[in-house]
């Protein structure tokens, strides 16, 4: 086996592990414990305390939970004697991902397919469509943005990695079947449009499929693909949907919509609910909080953190963890991606928050992320919707196709009306 029956234990669920904690609910109910007590909606019974162990892992039904458990482990032990003749084995595959998280668990799995990394994060970075400039100014923010953390490389590797990301994407078309994996957040979603964008307006491979997730059983909050084991990724293979004209239409239009600096058509699409990519439509509500709202000028990811900060002070690895587990509607930002929407905050004209050194659990310092941060009267008047951030003058930003800041077309999010607006 590839890892130990012990890894992934929040996702690589145990039938055994679940019948006792059912057992152990059914016994704290009868024995008066009134937090067990109150889950039940009757006298506490065996069946019900499955039921409600099902429940919180995300099951309709604990025999839906024996199902899967059985299901994976059938898959798990399928691995090793399918090596060389994986799931895909029988058309040359190439699988499309936003990220290199699943480069290694699908090898893991038996995969023999080539894989290809479209990861740029359109969400937050200029995506205008395709012309004279475009990889230049993608480079340009990428090295502006990441550089400092090194690994990417100078601006002409940069745009060499650009411009080598592009040609991978037309050169798909020579494959039997491409695979793009995606999830729900905001990441994967709007790289989905970009690919279906593509594939609808140039050639492609003669079987072009989806696997769309937006949920994973498990015990802990479902974040994305890369949480799951090897065997779930097979599971998942069986899932795998054709991409059609409705698709790939949807694709088209989003993009379309994306890459403009009128963020209305966006808005438009995503209240139609998408119904040819369910999980699109979320995503597209998410993305399009990201611009000022119309009650203090915050971003949502600005607004949920200074909410924390409102509670008490925390370090930014503490945000970080808080807005991905728990507070934020639909997580998938990446970690430099949040800091820099956080720290950037400090460049506006007065401070919202204070920022002071901290030390991790070990007593050692990372800044930033171990940095304390601790809102200030001004911040607090902004969540209150006395005072608007975006008077401050924070730094230019991008949300897709729309430049916010200082001598730019000003566009505000109002949540109740559901549509961005001019302001």
């Amino acid at each position: 086996m590839p890892d130990p029956a012990t890894a992934y234990p929040h996702f690589r669920l145990n039938f055994e592990q679940q019948q006792k904690r059912a057992k152990d609910l059914l016994k704290a109910a009868r024995a008066g414990d009134r937090d067990a007590l109150i889950r039940f909606r009757s006298e506490p019974k065996l069946a019900e305390a499955q039921y409600l162990i099902a429940q919180e892992l995300r099951f309709e039904s604990w025999a839906a939970l024996k199902r899967h458990i059985a299901s994976m482990a059938q898959e798990r032990e399928a691995i090793e004697p399918a090596r060389g003749r994986g799931p895909d084995h029988e058309l040359r595959t190439l699988h499309v991902r936003c990220g290199s998280d699943l480069k290694r668990p699908l090898e893991l799995a038996g995969f023999g397919g080539d894989f290809y990394e479209h990861s740029y994060p359109y969400a937050a970075g200029p995506a205008h469509a395709a012309g004279p400039g475009c990889l230049e100014e993608r480079a340009r923010f990428l090295l502006t943005r990441y550089g400092r953390d090194g690994g990417i490389g100078d601006y002409d590797q940069v745009l060499a990695g650009l411009r080598r990301e592009e040609q991978l994407l037309l050169d798909s078309a020579a494959y039997d079947r491409v695979v793009i994996w995606s999830e729900r957040d905001c990441h994967d979603q709007l790289v989905l449009a970009r690919l279906l964008g593509h594939f609808a307006t140039h050639p492609r491979p003669p079987l072009l499929e989806l696997i769309n997730v937006g949920e994973f059983p498990g015990a802990v909050r479902f974040i994305g693909l890369g949480q799951l084991p090897p065997e779930a990724l097979r599971l998942l293979w069986k899932t795998r949907k054709p991409v059609g004209p409705a698709e790939l239409g949807l694709g088209r239009e989003v993009w379309g919509a994306l890459v403009s600096p009128d963020p209305r058509a966006l808005a438009g699409i995503m209240r139609s609910g998408t119904p040819a990519l369910p999980l699109l439509a979320p995503a597209l509500h998410r993305h399009l909080r990201e611009l000022p709202s119309v009650a203090n000028g915050l971003s949502l990811t600005q607004e949920l953190a200074l909410t924390l900060l409102a509670q008490e002070p925390h370090s930014l690895n503490r945000i970080f963890t808080r807005l991905t587990y728990s507070a934020d509607p639909l997580p998938g930002q990446g970690d430099l991606q949040l800091r820099d929407r956080l720290l950037d905050m400090e460049l506006a004209r007065e401070p919202v928050y204070t920022r002071q050194p901290g030390l991790d659990r070990d007593g050692r310092q990372h800044a930033p992320w171990t940095d304390v941060l601790t809102i200030t009267d001004l911040g607090r008047a902004i969540l209150r919707g006395t005072a608007d951030f975006q008077a401050l003058e924070p730094p230019a930003r991008w949300v897709g196709g729309v430049q916010i800041g200082t001598g730019h077309r000003e566009w505000r999010w109002d949540e109740r009306l559901r549509d961005a607006l001019p302001n």
